[in-house]
């Protein structure tokens, strides 16, 4: 008998949850299709859903929203083509299960089409309605960070019905670190970096080499030990390859730099729910990174790089799990085991 297919919805804004999706879809036995913005031949490709200025904040600047929805912009052709075709695809495919990482509106959306999901929970202050709302209805929740990292705010219920999934990210490289090499990474779902500052920091440190992947502003006089790389194919392996780690507080970049190893200078940005600041608290609290709230003045970087590299080894591979996608795949391929006997039952 054909097992009926797991669906996996992937927010397009920042890499991280393609990347969990990806890992999790790699290690499961049953067969995953991902639903997404973006998603191209790798699964159902879905229409835009972000305003026409091409940002998304999770701004809808609709006057009236019932309080269980964050995006719900009125005349939104994308959206109304987005529903359309998710729809389509569930009463066709039969799922049995969705996975929604993440979108509280996907989730409710499912369940209106009568579909058991997961959500996906990100760190952070999530108590308002419409989290609360998506975590009642599903049948259990995913948190693709370790429990050491939760909120302390966190309702005790919430936590009852997650289960936490650290490691959910892409295979660390095996090559050896390059000999003081420092990486900064900036991802796409937050601010580029800062030329400038970037060069302040590298000629404070002159035996260091300094390497910048993703989005940056590159500035007129470049420091010799100061390298701008852009958008790279590998993350992970520039990871890997990095004595230290710089960057922010996401989930995905935290995940593939524990995979790695690596010390780590965190410096959380703003983000919706305090995700990012919740996340660098936990790892100070653990004593797993630095953490700066803001960039450092130059002369500060000699003194935290080594405060860096003098991190117990052990607090940060403590919050790492090398099987984490193999357990999280496994996991939801047995609820949807589960929702499948009930469902032939039924009939």
């Amino acid at each position: 008998m054909t097992q009926r297919p797991i669906g996996y919805y992937v927010h397009h804004h920042g890499a991280g949850h393609r990347t969990r999706a990806a890992a999790i879809a790699a290690a499961c036995d049953r067969p995953i299709v991902l639903l997404g913005t973006g998603m191209g031949e790798a699964g159902l490709d879905l229409p835009d859903d972000r305003p026409l200025s091409g940002r998304f904040d999770g701004l809808d600047e609709a006057p009236h929203r019932p309080d269980a929805l964050h995006y719900a912009p009125v005349d939104h052709e994308g959206i109304r083509a987005r529903v359309a075709r998710i729809v389509e695809w569930i009463a066709r495919e039969r799922p049995a299960l969705m996975v929604v990482d993440v979108s509280v509106e996907v989730a409710m959306l499912a369940r209106l089409a009568s579909v058991p999901t997961v959500c996906v929970r990100l760190n952070g202050e999530r108590d308002d309605p419409a989290h609360l709302d998506a975590f009642r209805g599903a049948t259990g929740l995913l948190a693709p960070f370790h429990e050491a990292l939760e909120a302390p705010s966190t309702p005790d219920w919430v936590r009852e019905k997650t289960r936490y999934f650290p490691g959910l990210t892409a295979a660390p490289a095996i090559d050896a670190p390059v000999d003081h090499r420092i990486l900064v990474v900036f991802g796409k779902g937050g601010a580029p970096g800062d030329g400038t500052l970037l060069a302040a920091a590298a000629r404070a440190c002159p035996q260091w080499q300094w390497r910048v992947i993703g989005p940056a502003f590159a500035c007129a006089d470049i420091p010799d030990n100061l390298v701008f790389a852009g958008w790279v194919d590998s993350p992970a392996r520039e990871i890997g390859r990095a004595t230290l780690v710089i960057g922010a507080a996401g989930i995905g970049l935290v995940s593939a730099v524990l995979a790695a190893d690596r010390p780590f200078v965190c410096i959380p940005e703003s983000r919706p729910f305090a995700e990012q600041v919740t996340t660098a608290s936990g790892l100070k609290v653990y004593g797993a990174a630095i953490v700066e709230h803001a960039w450092p003045d130059a002369e500060a970087w000699p003194a935290i790089i080594q405060e860096a590299l003098a991190l117990p080894v052990a607090a940060r591979r403590a919050l790492h799990d090398p099987q984490g996608a193999r357990k999280a795949a496994a996991w939801i391929a047995s609820l949807a085991d589960a929702a499948s006997i009930s469902w032939e039952d039924a009939a």
